[in-house]
């Protein structure tokens, strides 16, 4: 077979499969549980092919949106609302750094990073706030998908992980293979929910 027959396929370098259980090379690219954003492009699992396959047989790109959110994902217009970053004079982030204030110009660049990093942590805590909740919309989907509600706090958080893990690792529930999909998601928002701020 010819190695790259399969668009996509990227050289392992020692990468493992991302599947639970699974020990084959880590070769195709699926989206992580972090989207893309300022602080960089998010991140991504690896799979083999025949479980990159059942990944994506299984994924819902609109999973966790309302019906008005959808239309507007599915609209020819969208993400043309507003200029992208790259094309605003201030590449999206504020004014010019003083320049004379830093002694390197990395410096400047870096405190102007952080500075629009801390302002868009500010606006979504202030928006989460507002919303009456403790998670944001991402950590939200999360939380759905564990069958937890906003009130939970990190031992229940653990509580329910361990107890769905037993209920859809081929390991613990006899072999059943059938759930894998769904022991991935799981682990996915596990994964998100334990670094939210909120169980901090």
């Amino acid at each position: 077979m010819i190695r790259d027959k399969f668009h996509g396929r990227h050289e392992s370098r020692g990468r493992a499969c991302n599947w639970p259980g699974c020990g084959d090379a880590g070769e195709f690219r699926a989206p992580g549980s972090r989207g893309s954003s300022f602080d960089g492009p998010g991140d991504f699992r690896w799979f083999c092919l025949d479980h990159v396959r059942q990944f994506n047989s299984g994924y819902d790109y609109f999973e966790g949106m309302s019906a008005e959110e959808i239309f507007d994902a599915q609209s020819p217009l969208h993400g043309w609302a507003s200029e992208t970053r790259a094309f605003r004079p201030d590449a999206g982030v504020d004014q010019a750094p003083r320049w004379a204030d830093f002694s390197d110009p990395l410096e400047a660049i870096s405190a102007r990073a952080r500075a629009h990093v801390r302002e868009r942590r500010e606006a979504m805590q202030s928006h989460m706030r507002s919303q009456g909740s403790r998670f944001t919309p991402a950590e939200q989907r999360a939380l759905g998908t564990l069958g937890l509600g906003g009130d939970a706090d990190r031992k229940a958080l653990r509580q329910r992980y361990a107890d769905l893990v037993r209920r859809f690792h081929p390991d613990r529930n006899g072999g059943d293979r059938s759930f894998e999909a769904r022991l991935q998601q799981v682990v996915d928002a596990y994964q998100l929910l334990r670094k939210a701020a909120a169980f901090g």
